[in-house]
């Protein structure tokens, strides 16, 4: 078999000289090796660009600089060792055949490349194409020992020619191989494994050649002459191939290296740009929560102050009118309680749209302060404009709610405060429009109020009472308790007493409960000051008890807030032994609607207390919503009818048969009736004829403090048959006796318990 005059498969012509002395350049065939080492390691760096590139211009470019390293090495490879190549003969080489070499090793680099650039192969994948390189590459080389020219004839042995073929895919397979394996990674180690794989892959690449160079024989024809000694020096020419090849391969891998540098870097700038992203984004979240709420998503209460701030500073500056609108959901609690808190949830959604839809959406500020409690600013040009929008306002909220299979109208109240007439901050104008809302809710709720100079007069006040009460409380000064008589109509004996509390107020004078009860209740002193007036009373009938008065009782009132407490008993209970007052002769008063509020706990409380001995009264009865379902259950001694029905009486028809009825009413109930304001004989005869147990009012007498007591005590039960004697005289009595008006500027027609209200 011959090829471009090399023979293959035939043997050694019979009459021909074959050529024995030939050697290689030992430097020549260490520089050779150097450069299938540098290619190795080379190639395995293209492979490694071609993997981690992202752009596919970029893969295709690091992949033909790749197949150029590899084909110049292993070119460049071979014909060093060619020149190491020594003969006793003349030898030159083709230059045309050479480049074709050249050729044949960058096709098969290329495929190479190609190859591995591919993400997942399986092991015949890459013995396929190994067998393609291989092939390739002893093209490669056999066309470059075709180049060679001498007289002698080139001839190869079969087997060492088919081992060189082999050699060629085998070490086109480790390639392969190390190449996909060593392509991820990073480190020391990782970089001692290519070095390693380099050198075994520059190992493989001589080892086809020289095999091949060992199966080469030259053989001159029959008749030449004897071969001379050659002095072909091929140094010079195989060092300046090296240096160039060795140029061409560091400056592939340079730019490689600084194109993986520049990778990174680029990579580095984007998980930077990630980063700020991420960090923007999650700004913009924590001001999403810092300033939107995220139930109805308007604006909480930190976004509306800026928002807020920044509208006062423009109007300050280029002038104009602020409206700030106080808006809270009437009665919302109640849906809580009864539909649960995902229901109100629902609720507070469909009306934060409500109020959306009934402002302008790019002029005015809706914002969620927190439960039912919304706030809206509005620029307007005169007072009336914010009027009707808040007119709107509640029209939009009246709208029917479906909700939880129920249909439901809400009402909402509102109030209002003015810049810049009625403040110039924030705070001032929040804190004035919250005290019109409250006027509003004071007022009924389901109504509109602007801010005026009187409401904040009023909150100045009911604070400084607030503190002012504190400190009574704390220092016990200032209270005190004044007593009314309650009279027995069957002894004819005032055989109780209704203890109505005082405050001497060391500017404002002697203020009655309706001046500060409130004020208790609403912020959290209504429990110590109920504990005060027990502990008084008790300690007010151990002096009573002193001075023969051992069997009158005091009856207490109880505010419904203290009634919801479950100390309340043990409250008494202490109180009573504290003074050695025996249960019988305390009555807790306890208005119509604390029993109905809750009345399974109320009722437990409520026999703790009976259980002690004390007496439970019901007062300002049927001015509530009793159930008489629950009235038969409560465990109850007394009812009390509120003056409201009596004060008309007798000239009310109507209004006595009330009275009538609730008296056959507690009666059949087991318990005593006392009413109260009884202020003429008409109504005293009327009550007396009907069947009333007690009488309450200023016919009697009027509350007056302990020490005044024992003598109006005295002239009232001197009279022991009043239902005899003309009451007008005993009123005349009493009076002279307490000539002293307790409270000065108040007509006697509001006497009684209207006048003296008791706690609640």
């Amino acid at each position: 078999m011959e090829w471009l005059g090399l023979h293959f498969m035939t043997g050694l012509p019979e009459g021909g000289q074959v050529i024995l002395d030939c050697t290689h350049n030992p430097f020549l065939v260490l520089l050779a090796y150097l450069v299938a080492c540098a290619t190795g390691f080379a190639t395995l760096g293209m492979t490694e660009r071609v993997a981690h590139v992202e752009k596919p211009a970029s893969q295709r470019l690091w992949r033909w600089v790749g197949a150029g390293c590899l084909a110049g090495g292993i070119w460049a490879m071979h014909f060093i060792s060619m020149l190491a190549f020594q003969a006793p003969i003349d030898i030159h080489y083709h230059l045309p055949t050479t480049l074709l070499s050249l050729l044949f090793a960058l096709t098969a680099s290329w495929l190479a490349m190609h190859t591995l650039s591919h993400p997942q192969l399986n092991f015949w994948q890459y013995l396929r194409a190994a067998v393609w390189i291989g092939l390739g590459i002893a093209t490669m080389h056999y066309m470059g020992m075709a180049a060679l020219r001498s007289n002698a004839m080139a001839y190869y042995q079969p087997v060492l020619f088919v081992l060189s073929i082999v050699i060629a895919i085998g070490a086109s397979l480790a390639a392969l191989l190390i190449s996909s394996h060593l392509r991820d990674g990073a480190g020391v180690f990782h970089q001692l494994l290519k070095y390693t794989a380099s050198l075994v892959l520059g190992a493989g690449i001589v080892s086809m050649h020289f095999t091949g160079m060992a199966a080469f024989s030259l053989v001159l024809p029959a008749g030449s002459l004897e071969p001379l000694p050659s002095d072909n020096n091929h140094l010079q020419l195989g060092l300046t191939v090296a240096v160039m090849t060795l140029l061409i391969i560091g400056s592939g891998i340079s730019a490689a290296w600084a194109d993986k540098k520049l990778q990174h870097k680029e990579h580095d700038l984007q998980r930077v740009n990630a980063l700020l992203s991420q960090l923007d984004q999650a700004r913009m979240s924590l001001q999403q929560v810092a300033h939107y709420d995220p139930l109805t998503n308007l604006i909480n209460r930190r976004g509306f102050n800026q928002i807020f701030a920044e509208k006062l500073i423009e109007k300050t500056n280029e002038g104009g009118m602020l409206a700030v609108m106080f808006l809270d959901i009437d009665h919302f609690k109640r849906i809580n309680d009864s539909l649960g808190h995902d229901a109100g949830d629902e609720l507070l959604k469909v009306l934060a749209s409500h109020i959306k839809a009934a402002v302008r959406s790019h002029e005015d500020v809706v914002a969620r302060f927190g439960g039912d409690e919304f706030c809206i600013l509005i620029s307007l040009y005169d007072r009336e404009e914010a009027r009707q929008m808040a007119q709107r306002i509640m029209l939009k909220m009246k709208e029917p709610i479906e909700l939880s299979g129920r249909r439901m109208v809400m009402t909402t109240s509102i109030g209002i405060s003015l810049f810049p007439e009625d403040g110039k901050t924030c705070e001032e104008l929040l804190k004035n429009a919250d005290l019109a809302l409250y006027q509003s809710k004071d007022c009924g709720r389901n109504a509109l109020h602007f801010f005026s100079s009187n409401l904040k007069t009023r909150a100045t006040l009911e604070l400084q009472l607030e503190e002012e009460l504190r400190h009574a409380l704390r220092e016990n000064t200032g209270l005190m308790l004044y007593y009314q008589p309650i009279y027995d109509l069957r002894t004819g004996q005032v055989t109780k007493l209704e203890a109505l509390i005082r405050w001497q107020h060391p500017v404002h004078g002697l203020l009655t409960p309706d001046r500060f009860i409130a004020i208790a209740e609403a912020n959290g002193l209504i429990a110590e000051l109920d504990n005060w007036v027990l502990l008084k009373a008790c300690e007010d009938l151990g002096e009573l008890s002193r001075h023969d008065c051992e069997e009158l009782k005091i009856a207490v009132n109880c505010s419904p807030l203290n009634l919801a407490r479950e100390e309340l008993a043990d409250e008494i209970e202490h109180a009573l032994h504290a003074f050695g007052v025996a249960p019988h002769r305390l009555e807790l008063e306890v208005t119509e609607n604390a029993l109905m509020g809750n009345i399974t706990n109320t009722l437990v409380l409520l026999r703790q207390i009976r259980a002690l001995g004390v007496s439970l009264s019901i007062d300002d009865f049927g001015t509530g919503y009793s159930s008489l379902a629950y009235l038969r259950r409560l465990p109850l001694n007394t009812l009390k009818i509120d003056r409201s029905f009596i004060q008309d009486i007798p000239k009310a028809t109507q209004d006595m048969e009330i009275v009538q009825a609730i008296i056959v009413m507690a009666h059949t109930l087991h318990l005593q009736v006392v009413t109260e304001g009884v202020e003429t004989f008409e109504q005293y005869d009327f009550l007396a004829r009907h069947g009333c147990d007690f009488v309450q009012g200023y016919l009697l007498s009027r509350p007056v403090p302990l020490a005044e007591l024992r003598p109006v005590l005295a002239e009232i039960n001197q009279r022991k048959h009043m239902h005899t004697v003309n009451p007008l005289s005993l009123a005349r009595g009493i009076t002279a006796l307490t000539s002293t008006d307790p409270f000065p500027g108040t007509p006697a027609p509001h006497g009684g318990a209207s006048v003296v209200r008791p706690i609640r």
